[in-house]
C-alpha cells in the first residue's frame, strides 16, 4: 500500500517521501490521517539520539494523530469503516521505495496508519465536537494529567510548574481544575500567554524576573508542588529550589538515557517526596483529556500555533532542529481534509 511519510534520515535531514506499508491483514484497522501532532520534545530527543530511537535510521517519528478509519479487518469488532479515531501507533512494516526500512517512531507522521486495536497505544473513537487538529495533539496533556494524577496536588495547594511547553500546559490545565493556585514559570511570554488561557493565576517570565522572588511573593515559605516540565537536567535544582518544606516535586519531563545529577542537600533537608510519572497514563487518561476537549472544559486549541500541510513539514521540521522555530508552542501537520 502505498503513502506519504515525513522521514528523517542520519544526518537529521527531512523529506516527504513515498513509502510503501503492508496491506492490512484480518486483525488491523486501515487509517487516513487527517492530522498527526508535533512532539517537539521527545521526537527531537530521538531525532538527537538524547532517548533510543528505538531503530536505526531512516526514521518517522510521531505518535499522536487523528484519522478515519477506512477499513477494519475481519477479525476487528469495535470500529468500521467511516470512524473517526484518535491513535499512537505505526509500526507495521514501512519502507522505502528502495527497500529499506523505515524505523516507526511510532510512525505516526504518516498520511495512512496501520494499527492492531486492543494494544496500550492502539486507537479509540473520537469524541464529537472535538476539533481534529487540537484532538491530536491529545498525548502531552494525557502526559501532564497523568501525573497530576500520581501527586495529587489538592485544592488551593500552589503549584508551581517549570516549563510551559505542552507537557507543562496540560500539567496547568489539570491543576487548575482541581482548583489548585497555578503559577506558570517559562522564559518565553507566547508560552506564559497560553499557560494563561488555561487557567494559570500567575505568570513568571524567568527571563526578565528573579523566579524565586516573583514566587516568594505568592508563596512566601515556597510552592506546595513543583511540577519540572522542561525535561532539561540543568533546571532540575533550580526548580526544586521553588518547593517548600515537605512539599512535592514530580520530575514531569524525560532527561534523556545520561544519569541525572542535582544536589542531594536541597530536597533532602526539606523532606520533599518526589514522583516520576512515565508515559501518558494510557487509555483513561487519553479520553479524560478528549473528553475535556469535547466539553470546552480543557481549550486545547490555544496551544495550536503552527498548522502545515503535509509536504511542508520537513522544513517544519528542519527549523525546529536548528532552534530557528522559537515560536512554535504547539504545532500540527494535516494529511487529508475531513
Amino acid at each position: 500500500m502505498q503513502a506519504k511519510a515525513l522521514v528523517c534520515d542520519e544526518n537529521q535531514n527531512f523529506s516527504y517521501a513515498d513509502v510503501t506499508l503492508p496491506d492490512p491483514g484480518p486483525e488491523h484497522i486501515l487509517i487516513r490521517s487527517l492530522y498527526s501532532g508535533v512532539s517537539i520534545g521527545t521526537e527531537f530527543a530521538l531525532i538527537r539520539n538524547k532517548i533510543p530511537t528505538w531503530g536505526e535510521y531512516p526514521l518517522c517519528t510521531g505518535y499522536q494523530g487523528v484519522g478515519v478509519v477506512e477499513c477494519a479487518g475481519d477479525k476487528v469488532d469495535a470500529f468500521k469503516s467511516g470512524d473517526k479515531v484518535y491513535y499512537r501507533d505505526n509500526r507495521e512494516g514501512m519502507r522505502l521505495p528502495d527497500g529499506r526500512q523505515v524505523s516507526a517512531a511510532s510512525g505516526v507522521h504518516c498520511s495512512a496508519a496501520l494499527v492492531s486495536p486492543g494494544t496500550t497505544h492502539g486507537l479509540e473513537l473520537l469524541p464529537d465536537d472535538v476539533p481534529a487538529d487540537a484532538a491530536s495533539l491529545f498525548v502531552m496533556p494525557a502526559v501532564g494529567l497523568n501525573g497530576v494524577d500520581m501527586a495529587n496536588p489538592r485544592m488551593g495547594d500552589v503549584v508551581a510548574v517549570y516549563g510551559a511547553g505542552l507537557v507543562g500546559l496540560g500539567v496547568m490545565a489539570a491543576c487548575s481544575h482541581r482548583g489548585c493556585v497555578v503559577v506558570a514559570i517559562d522564559l518565553a511570554q507566547n508560552r506564559l500567554e497560553v499557560a494563561q488561557k488555561l487557567g494559570a493565576d500567575y505568570l513568571i517570565n524567568g527571563s526578565t524576573q528573579n523566579v524565586v522572588e516573583e514566587l516568594q511573593k505568592i508563596a512566601p515559605d515556597g510552592a506546595d508542588v513543583v511540577f519540572e516540565s522542561t525535561g532539561i537536567p540543568a533546571c532540575v535544582d533550580p526548580a526544586i529550589e521553588l518547593c517548600r518544606r515537605y512539599g512535592k516535586f514530580i520530575l514531569q519531563g524525560h532527561y534523556g538515557t545520561d544519569p541525572l545529577s542535582y544536589q542531594f542537600a536541597p530536597p533532602h533537608g526539606k523532606r520533599l517526596t518526589m514522583f516520576y510519572p512515565c508515559d501518558d497514563g494510557f487509555a483513561p487518561c487519553r479520553r479524560a483529556v478528549l473528553k475535556n476537549m469535547a466539553t470546552g472544559v480543557l481549550p486545547w486549541h490555544h496551544t495550536i500555533t503552527h498548522r502545515v500541510d503535509a509536504e511542508d513539514s520537513p522544513a517544519l521540521y528542519d527549523a525546529i532542529n536548528k532552534d530557528n522555530a522559537k515560536d512554535v508552542v504547539g504545532a500540527v501537520i494535516r494529511w487529508s481534509e475531513d
